[in-house]
């Protein structure tokens, strides 16, 4: 398709030929009007607006402009004291931003539209039905009752008017609740027979009321015998099913709009006339995020609604087609079912199909997206709302999935979902909540409940805006915290911890500034270690491509596991050109890991295809932490697939199937904190800056960047993946024919060791070189335990603890290479073991 408005033919060319059915009406019906074929036992044809904003991607400019005309004709037609009373109700699906749009040019109004979608909780006002559509029950639910209750003009809006039997329904079901003197039907094209004329005018006459129609063109259908049976041989002989899907190659991001608290999304529930002020205000900025998030040097831009939810994107596209260079088009996706045939002369060229994912009350389905694919379009922004943010949307064969197959770049974003009684001022956006904000889903004191279904967390941060790595190499699924404070020295945090007066992932240390000894010895064990830790990347990664996916989703735990995670990716990419996916998501001891991570996960790609990566193992509580973490997920969300088995670089502790060698050696990127990881801090998890529905938060250590040894590195280890190669498939062959059990050796140890040392708490005892450089770096040390005769690799521990005064013991039987001890029972100014000064 190389025209989605196909200028300069008609588009019910096609139909009219094929089907028989004529078009007759005023001077601009054709330029207004297009044909295509349903695929809908009760009606052969449909009639396509192209200036609806439904099915064919048109300027916001236009789509905008015709419901405000008709809206500005309402009121001329009305007179300025009937007009200040009238209320406006728009039609479920496709009129539902038309009718806003004719609410704004009537004046300030009230609107409510009605709706297909069952709230809980939201009180039915009354209802209808729509004999020829295929979904054909309408609700009514107005927040307020007295909506539909005052005695004022009701403005009925429509697309456009076939039989009148829909209007007809709705002005039998309102006047019999709430009598009126006059309604006004309005629509953007009239296409009734004489006859269904006629019956309008005599139920006007039946129940005493004056009914007008405004439209903006206006005509008649000519329909030939036996039209349904002939419409659906066309369509069976034309049907080609629904269409392949090519492989999404188009980026998929996500945009926060901060839309503004409590304010109502649509009018599914009314749309009281003094919230279009906060609208009003809030649209430029909104559109600017928007903009933002949109690739530079986009020319064609289309904005896609979804189903009901048309006025907020309408609003959002006609901003966007303000303030960018862009040509941006705009139109919804869709319920109806329509067959689309690649021709000049029909007016649904194409078609998207993919499932519903807003849950709806009548069970799964497909959903529509017409006249996408094909479009040109070099970036699409997806406008859903929270109730439609589910795994269906992100699933692969989603409508996201869809629109990336089509699209270079694809922009997600939601707008809260508005119910009544429970979205009231004070409530962040879904997805994010500022610090020291209620969250979503979350309810301050005097606050109502948040909205129905928590939005789904957006996509991930990448660098360079957040990291130091490169976009390709790990999406961190974290929020940015880096402008919060949240820094605080070594000896209060160590307190405050032990104390039970507040958590470790509360806060972080301070970074520590290596000194140039320091820095020199990192570079040192780097040239000397950088070949054995490439042969254990090696042996690990290709246990996992061998053993648990051809194709893994490396998650690593942040941020220990991320170099890990990278290295990992860049061995499957350099010996097996396989480019995997990579994340980064935070864990937290006695806290489990990120929920939220792991539902997004599960959105985008199949859970047992994850596979979880760590640095090293200590004792094992994180082995056991993840495993209870992901059984309690499965209990709580229904989502299974993941399994928690840790891959890690070592596994000194025996506690992993997964490893590339049990040996306890140093991991230079343990020697330092961000500067090794891409410039993130450690994760953190605080409830007044994460709320239920949040990532777990990191910061990014921009200043740091001079110090930067991230990217040195991973270049000097994958540097030793070829001379590594043929040792590796050895190794991996060997380690298949081994027993890889678990022996929980390190947690025996530890046990052992806190009860020799007085300390009877396993979470002081951090065993193995990388937890000892953890304990040295940002916790109070109490001592380190070094095996007899360690040599280099405890180089830095050594220096570490001369620099901070803290003993190094030599232990004969020690099963580590050396083990840190935190201060028990610290308060500031202890040194003795039971956390008292002691008196020389």
């Amino acid at each position: 398709m190389t025209n989605t408005v196909n200028d300069g033919v008609w588009t019910g060319t096609w139909v009219a030929e094929r089907l028989g059915v004529e078009l007759d009406g005023d001077e601009g019906v054709k330029d207004l009007l297009g044909l295509a074929l349903r695929r809908n036992p009760k009606r052969a044809h449909l009639l396509v607006s192209r200036v609806l904003g439904k099915h064919v991607p048109q300027s916001p400019a236009v789509v905008y402009g015709s419901g405000f005309a008709l809206g500005r004709r309402v009121r001329r037609l009305l007179g300025p004291d009937a007009a200040r009373s009238a209320v406006v109700l728009g039609y479920a699906e496709t009129a539902t931003g038309l009718g806003h749009c004719v609410a704004d040019g009537l004046g300030p109004v009230p609107y409510l539209h009605s709706t297909r979608r069952p709230v809980p909780g939201a009180d039915r006002a009354g209802g209808f039905e729509e004999s020829h559509s295929h979904a054909t029950t309408h609700l009514l639910l107005p927040e307020d009752p007295a909506l539909l209750a005052g005695d004022g003009p009701l403005v009925l809006v429509d697309d456009e008017f076939s039989t009148g039997n829909t209007v007809l329904n709705t002005l039998r079901a309102l006047h019999r609740g709430h009598p009126r003197e006059r309604y006004v039907v309005v629509a953007l094209a009239d296409m009734r027979a004489p006859a269904d004329a006629d019956r309008l005018a005599g139920f006007a006459r039946e129940i005493g009321a004056r009914v007008d129609l405004v439209a903006a063109t206006s005509g008649t259908v000519r329909l030939p015998e036996g039209v349904l049976d002939r419409g659906r041989e066309l369509v069976a002989r034309h049907d080609t099913g629904t269409p392949a899907v090519p492989e999404p190659s188009g980026r998929i991001t996500r945009a926060e709009l901060q839309w503004p608290d409590g304010l109502p999304d649509g009018g599914r529930h009314g749309f009281p006339a003094e919230r279009r002020t906060d609208l009003e205000a809030a649209l430029p900025a909104m559109a600017a995020r928007l903009a933002e998030a949109v690739p530079p040097g986009t020319r064609r831009l289309l904005v896609l609604g979804s189903e009901e939810l048309m006025y907020a994107p309408l609003r959002l596209a006609r901003e966007l087609e303000q303030i960018t260079d862009a040509e941006v088009r705009f139109s919804t996706t869709t319920r109806s079912p329509v067959l689309a045939v690649d021709d000049p002369g029909y007016a649904i060229r194409t078609r998207l199909v993919f499932p519903a994912h807003d849950e709806p009350a009548d069970g799964p389905g497909e959903r529509f997206a017409y006249n996408v694919a094909g479009g040109g379009f070099d970036a699409v922004v997806a406008v859903v709302d929270s109730a439609g943010d589910t795994p269906a949307l992100h699933a692969p064969d989603g409508l996201l999935a869809q629109l990336a197959a089509h699209t270079p770049h694809v922009v997600l974003t939601v707008v809260p979902s508005y119910v009544p009684g429970r979205s009231a001022p004070g409530h962040s956006a879904p997805g994010r909540s500022a610090p020291g904000h209620s969250a979503p889903g979350r309810s301050a004191p005097g606050q109502s409940p948040a909205p129905e279904r928590p939005a789904m967390p957006p996509e991930p941060l990448r660098g360079p805006a957040f990291s130091s790595y490169a976009p390709e190499e790990v999406g961190w699924l974290l929020q940015d915290l880096s402008d919060v404070a949240l820094e605080a020295p070594t000896e209060e945090r160590e307190e405050a911890v032990q104390s039970g007066g507040a958590h470790y992932a509360e806060s972080l240390p301070v970074e520590y500034q290596p000194s140039e000894r320091y820095q020199r010895l990192f570079h040192e064990a780097l040239q000397t270690s950088a070949a054995r830790i490439a042969h254990a990347v090696g042996v690990v990664t290709e246990t996992v491509l061998a053993e648990r996916s051809p194709r893994p989703v490396l998650v690593s735990l942040a941020r220990a596991g991320t170099p890990v995670g990278v290295l990992m990716r860049r061995w499957a990419l350099q010996r097996h050109g396989l480019d995997l996916p990579h994340y980064a998501v935070s864990i937290v001891r006695g806290r489990g890991i990120d929920a939220n991570a792991l539902r997004w996960l599960a959105a985008h790609h199949d859970p047992a295809d994850a596979v979880f990566v760590d640095g090293w193992t200590g004792k094992g509580a994180i082995t056991r932490e993840l495993a209870a973490a992901v059984e309690e997920f499965e209990r709580a969300t229904g989502i299974t697939g993941f399994d928690p088995e840790i891959a890690v670089l070592a596994d000194p502790g025996s506690c992993v199937r997964t490893y590339g060698t049990r040996e306890d050696f140093l991991i230079p990127s343990a020697c330092l904190n961000s500067t090794v990881s891409g410039l993130v801090s450690r994760t953190v998890l605080r409830a007044d800056l994460v709320g239920p529905h949040d990532f777990h938060g990191a910061k990014y250590y921009r200043a740091l960047a001079g110090a930067d040894l991230s990217a040195a590195f991973l270049d000097a280890v994958s540097a030793r993946f070829p001379e590594v190669a043929h040792a590796v498939g050895t190794a991996v062959k060997e380690l298949a024919a081994t027993d890889r059990t678990p022996t929980w050796a390190g947690w025996s140890a530890v046990e052992r060791i806190s009860g020799e040392h007085g300390i009877h708490d396993v979470n002081l005892v951090k065993p193995g070189v990388g937890e000892t450089t953890r304990v040295l770096l940002r916790r109070v040390p109490w001592k380190v335990l070094a095996r007899a005769g360690a040599g280099a690799d405890l180089d830095h521990v050594r220096l570490l603890a001369e620099q901070r005064g803290v003993p190094v013991e030599e232990v004969a039987d020690l099963p580590y290479t050396c083990v840190g001890l935190i201060h028990p029972g610290y308060t500031r100014g202890a040194t003795g073991a039971d956390g008292r000064a002691v008196n020389v």
